[in-house]
Parts: structure tokens; sequence; C-alpha cells
């Protein structure tokens, strides 16, 4: 970006655009440690309810390193410490974003931003009571009778939380979509004729998101993720694009 070539205006305009930007990010940072400090002192129970698909299987975890136990708990604080404040996290971005929609606009916000708290809860959740069960139960069954199995506990809750926190984000697509519809970036009929490569991107994606190179926990996140995809496309379809927008700013002219 040349700034060079600006107005005094249009720098001070950027300056700033970058200090709420700024200050969305210095909130988003702030809630996520305070929430992660709060979560530290619960992180017995944190860790109860992350492994209890595995107890429920009957193994057991166990600790290698002297520091590992400490570790763990601090990370896994942190990973509750972001979902705990991700309704935070949201409205910091809706904060950044608000004076770049018009009135029209902002009335569809009001109703996205729980809508994508419940998304990404529903992602996490689903992960864990829905997919991550059948993906222990695969790998336990594939060890067989020979082979005793021993997860480490810092392993587990890196496969843990690297398997549910990709689920709760990617259930944001069709928010994403609504809003890059709204501003006319994408197009329904875009993403109709383009499936194959959707599908193809989002099983790139599954394999990148998903933690070790298994096949089993990649369809797990595909399978749905694909869904979501032509759950947005009604989305897109359902959404008028600009008109509140080009409306209003002819009445700002005029």
């Amino acid at each position: 970006m040349n700034f060079s070539n600006m107005t005094p205006e249009e720098k001070k305009t950027i300056v700033e655009h970058f200090e709420e930007l700024r200050k969305s990010l210095i909130i988003s940072i702030v809630a996520i440690v305070a929430a992660a400090v709060l979560c530290f002192s619960y992180n017995e129970k944190i860790l109860a309810v992350i492994t209890l698909p595995l107890r429920i299987l009957d193994q057991q975890l166990i600790v290698t390193g002297v520091t590992e136990a400490f570790f763990v708990k601090l990370i896994l604080s942190f990973y509750a410490g972001f979902v705990l404040a991700f309704p935070i996290v949201v409205w910091a971005v809706w904060r950044f974003f608000k004076p770049a929609l018009y009135p029209s606009e902002r009335k569809y916000v009001y109703v996205l931003l729980p809508v994508s708290v419940l998304l990404f809860s529903s992602g996490v959740l689903f992960s864990y009571f829905g997919i991550l069960p059948l993906v222990l139960n695969f790998f336990i069954y594939i060890a067989g009778e020979n082979l005793e199995t021993m997860f480490k506990v810092d392993q587990y809750v890196s496969f843990v939380t690297a398997f549910t926190i990709p689920f709760g984000l990617v259930f944001e697509l069709p928010v994403v979509v609504y809003f890059l519809t709204k501003f006319g970036v994408i197009r329904p009929e875009t993403l109709s004729r383009n499936r194959k490569y959707a599908l193809l991107i989002i099983v790139i994606l599954a394999a990148a998101l998903t933690p070790g190179p298994d096949p089993i926990s990649q369809m797990m996140m595909a399978g749905p993720v694909y869904l979501l995809y032509e759950i947005s496309i009604i989305v897109s379809k359902m959404v008028k694009p600009g008109k509140g927008r080009d409306h209003e700013g002819e009445e700002e002219v005029t």
C-alpha cells in the first residue's frame, strides 16, 4: 500500500482502522487469557471431560515426562479459554466491521452473532460426542488384541483439541457465506457451479486440519463440512446482495 499518494484524510482513516483493529485484537487476547486463567483453576474437571470418551472405552492415560502433566493442563486451559471467550472474540470482530455496515445490514448481524456462537458450539459438541468416540474406537480396534494401547496424555489432549476446535470453526461457513454474498463477493450460482471444486478443497482442508494422516477422521470432518457447504448455498440464495447498501448509498448521495 502506497501511503505517499494518499490525502491526509485518507491517511487518517487508515490509521483509525488500524487503531480499531488493534483494540479488537487486544479485547480478544485479554478475553482469551482471562478465560484461560479461570479455566486453569478448573483444569482437573476440564481434563476429566476431555478424557471421558477414552475412559468410556476403558482406556487409561499415562504421563512419561516430569513436566508433561503441567504443560498439558496449561495448554488445555488456553484451549478451553478460547472456547469460553469465543462470544467476546466474535463481538470484537463485529466491533471492528460495524462502521463499514449500513443500518439495514447491522440488524442482520444482531441475529448472526448468536447464530455464529451457536454454530461454533455445535461444531465442537458434534465432533466431541458424535465423531471422536468413533475415531478412538476405530484406532483401538486396529491395535488388536496383540498390542496394549497406552495413550500419552499430551498426545491425546493435542489430538482432541486439534480435532474439535477446527470443527467449531468450519461450522461458521454459512455465516461467512452470508456476509460474502451480502457484499457481492460471491453468488449462489457460483457456489452451485463449483461443487466439485469445493468438495476437493474440503477434502484437502480436512486432511490439513485433522490430526494425524488417518483417512477416517478426515472423512468424518469432510462429510459434515460438505453438508454445511450445501446449506451455505441455500443461505446464499436467500440473501439479497447489496440491495440495502445500494439503496442507502443513493440516499446519502441525495
